[in-house]
Protein backbone atom coordinates (compact mmCIF):
# COMPACT_ATOMS: atom_id res chain seq x y z
CA UNK A 1 0.00 0.00 0.00
CA UNK A 2 3.33 2.27 0.51
CA UNK A 3 3.86 2.13 -3.11
CA UNK A 4 0.57 3.21 -4.16
CA UNK A 5 0.14 6.16 -2.10
CA UNK A 6 3.83 6.75 -2.95
CA UNK A 7 2.45 7.26 -6.81
CA UNK A 8 -0.80 9.04 -5.70
CA UNK A 9 1.41 11.54 -3.92
CA UNK A 10 4.18 12.28 -6.65
CA UNK A 11 1.13 12.45 -9.35
CA UNK A 12 -0.43 15.17 -6.83
CA UNK A 13 2.84 16.86 -6.47
CA UNK A 14 3.57 16.70 -9.99
CA UNK A 15 0.23 18.27 -11.13
CA UNK A 16 0.27 20.54 -8.48
CA UNK A 17 4.14 21.53 -9.13
CA UNK A 18 2.38 22.62 -13.13
CA UNK A 19 -0.33 24.48 -11.43
CA UNK A 20 2.45 26.49 -9.41
CA UNK A 21 0.30 25.47 -6.65
CA UNK A 22 3.31 23.71 -4.61
CA UNK A 23 6.87 24.11 -4.38
CA UNK A 24 9.59 21.52 -5.78
CA UNK A 25 9.99 20.57 -2.38
CA UNK A 26 7.00 19.88 0.02
CA UNK A 27 6.56 21.40 3.25
CA UNK A 28 7.55 19.68 6.42
CA UNK A 29 5.10 21.05 9.14
CA UNK A 30 4.71 18.62 11.64
CA UNK A 31 1.82 20.14 13.71
CA UNK A 32 -0.37 19.75 10.48
CA UNK A 33 0.41 16.02 9.77
CA UNK A 34 0.72 15.01 13.35
CA UNK A 35 -3.04 15.81 13.06
CA UNK A 36 -3.43 13.65 10.41
CA UNK A 37 -4.42 10.56 12.37
CA UNK A 38 -6.99 12.20 14.48
CA UNK A 39 -8.46 14.08 11.82
CA UNK A 40 -8.61 10.55 9.51
CA UNK A 41 -10.35 8.64 12.27
CA UNK A 42 -13.35 11.44 12.59
CA UNK A 43 -13.58 11.89 8.73
CA UNK A 44 -14.05 8.08 7.93
CA UNK A 45 -17.42 7.44 8.86
CA UNK A 46 -18.79 10.31 7.09
CA UNK A 47 -15.77 9.86 4.14
CA UNK A 48 -16.90 6.23 3.72
CA UNK A 49 -20.64 6.50 3.47
CA UNK A 50 -20.21 9.29 1.06
CA UNK A 51 -18.05 7.38 -1.48
CA UNK A 52 -20.33 4.78 -2.82
CA UNK A 53 -22.28 7.71 -4.48
CA UNK A 54 -20.13 10.94 -4.38
CA UNK A 55 -16.28 9.42 -4.46
CA UNK A 56 -15.17 12.74 -5.88
CA UNK A 57 -16.92 14.79 -2.99
CA UNK A 58 -15.36 12.01 -0.28
CA UNK A 59 -11.92 12.04 -1.74
CA UNK A 60 -11.86 16.09 -2.17
CA UNK A 61 -13.26 17.57 1.27
CA UNK A 62 -10.02 15.93 2.69
CA UNK A 63 -8.12 18.32 0.61
CA UNK A 64 -9.92 21.35 2.16
CA UNK A 65 -9.63 19.88 5.32
CA UNK A 66 -5.64 20.26 5.28
CA UNK A 67 -6.09 23.35 3.84
CA UNK A 68 -8.24 24.27 6.49
CA UNK A 69 -5.73 22.50 9.14
CA UNK A 70 -3.00 24.85 7.75
CA UNK A 71 -4.81 28.23 7.94
CA UNK A 72 -5.41 27.29 12.18
CA UNK A 73 -1.89 26.23 12.28
CA UNK A 74 -0.96 29.90 10.89
CA UNK A 75 -3.09 31.65 13.60
CA UNK A 76 -2.66 32.62 16.98
CA UNK A 77 -5.38 30.27 17.95
CA UNK A 78 -3.39 26.92 16.84
CA UNK A 79 -3.37 25.93 20.39
CA UNK A 80 -6.67 26.33 20.72
CA UNK A 81 -7.78 24.58 17.74
CA UNK A 82 -4.85 21.37 18.22
CA UNK A 83 -6.51 20.76 21.56
CA UNK A 84 -10.00 20.82 20.35
CA UNK A 85 -11.21 17.22 21.19
CA UNK A 86 -12.35 16.65 17.53
CA UNK A 87 -11.36 19.17 15.30
CA UNK A 88 -13.16 17.52 12.20
CA UNK A 89 -16.78 17.78 13.67
CA UNK A 90 -15.76 21.39 14.83
CA UNK A 91 -15.41 22.39 10.99
CA UNK A 92 -17.96 19.74 9.56
CA UNK A 93 -20.40 21.27 12.04
CA UNK A 94 -20.29 24.95 11.51
CA UNK A 95 -22.50 23.72 7.86
CA UNK A 96 -22.52 20.08 7.52
CA UNK A 97 -20.85 17.99 5.63
CA UNK A 98 -22.08 18.70 2.50
CA UNK A 99 -21.27 22.53 2.76
CA UNK A 100 -18.03 21.73 4.58
CA UNK A 101 -16.28 23.28 1.17
CA UNK A 102 -17.81 26.39 1.10
CA UNK A 103 -17.33 27.00 5.14
CA UNK A 104 -13.25 26.59 4.40
CA UNK A 105 -13.10 28.76 1.24
CA UNK A 106 -15.67 31.57 2.63
CA UNK A 107 -14.74 31.43 5.66
CA UNK A 108 -11.73 29.71 6.56
CA UNK A 109 -9.23 30.69 3.42
CA UNK A 110 -11.64 34.05 3.11
CA UNK A 111 -12.12 33.07 -0.77
CA UNK A 112 -14.12 35.01 -3.21
CA UNK A 113 -14.77 35.26 -6.89
CA UNK A 114 -12.16 34.00 -9.08
CA UNK A 115 -9.99 32.59 -6.44
CA UNK A 116 -13.00 30.37 -4.53
CA UNK A 117 -13.74 29.38 -8.05
CA UNK A 118 -10.46 27.68 -9.04
CA UNK A 119 -9.82 26.40 -5.55
CA UNK A 120 -13.23 24.46 -5.74
CA UNK A 121 -11.77 23.05 -10.00
CA UNK A 122 -8.47 22.75 -8.97
CA UNK A 123 -9.54 20.46 -5.65
CA UNK A 124 -12.19 18.91 -8.06
CA UNK A 125 -9.08 17.64 -10.54
CA UNK A 126 -6.97 16.47 -7.84
CA UNK A 127 -9.54 14.62 -5.97
CA UNK A 128 -10.49 13.50 -9.69
CA UNK A 129 -7.11 11.71 -10.77
CA UNK A 130 -6.87 10.24 -7.35
CA UNK A 131 -9.90 8.61 -8.07
CA UNK A 132 -9.35 7.74 -11.23
CA UNK A 133 -6.22 6.09 -9.75
CA UNK A 134 -7.75 4.31 -6.65
CA UNK A 135 -10.51 2.72 -9.69
CA UNK A 136 -7.52 1.37 -11.73
CA UNK A 137 -6.15 -0.31 -9.09
CA UNK A 138 -7.24 -4.43 -8.14
CA UNK A 139 -9.08 -3.47 -4.86
CA UNK A 140 -12.03 -5.68 -4.77
CA UNK A 141 -14.92 -3.39 -3.10
CA UNK A 142 -15.42 -3.63 0.79
CA UNK A 143 -11.92 -5.34 1.21
CA UNK A 144 -9.08 -4.44 3.76
CA UNK A 145 -6.93 -2.95 0.39
CA UNK A 146 -9.71 -1.27 -0.84
CA UNK A 147 -10.11 0.34 2.91
CA UNK A 148 -6.64 0.78 3.04
CA UNK A 149 -6.35 2.23 -0.30
CA UNK A 150 -9.19 5.05 -0.12
CA UNK A 151 -6.97 6.08 3.63
CA UNK A 152 -4.15 6.18 1.51
CA UNK A 153 -5.93 8.88 -1.14
CA UNK A 154 -7.24 10.94 1.90
CA UNK A 155 -3.68 10.97 3.60
CA UNK A 156 -2.04 12.12 0.30
CA UNK A 157 -4.89 14.80 -0.41
CA UNK A 158 -4.77 16.11 3.24
CA UNK A 159 -0.84 16.14 3.07
CA UNK A 160 -1.46 18.34 -0.72
CA UNK A 161 -4.23 20.68 0.76
CA UNK A 162 -1.73 21.67 3.43
CA UNK A 163 0.69 21.87 1.04
CA UNK A 164 -1.17 24.18 -1.24
CA UNK A 165 -2.21 26.43 1.52
CA UNK A 166 1.18 27.00 3.34
CA UNK A 167 2.70 28.38 0.12
CA UNK A 168 -0.38 30.43 -0.42
CA UNK A 169 0.39 32.04 3.18
CA UNK A 170 3.95 32.73 2.03
CA UNK A 171 5.57 29.59 3.50
CA UNK A 172 8.09 28.07 0.42
CA UNK A 173 10.60 25.12 1.08
CA UNK A 174 13.64 26.47 -1.01
CA UNK A 175 16.84 25.35 -0.41
CA UNK A 176 19.26 27.30 0.87
CA UNK A 177 23.01 27.78 -0.65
Amino acid sequence: MEKFEDIIGKDLHQYLLSMKEVDDRLPDCPDVEDKWEEIAQAYLPDGIREFQGYSITSLGWMMYIGMAIAKFWDSTEWESYSNLPDLYASIRNKRGYDEMDEYIRQEVLLLKGNDYDALERLVGECASRVNNALHHQPFEPGTKEAFNGYVACLHQLYLMGAAIQLKRMGYHMEKLN
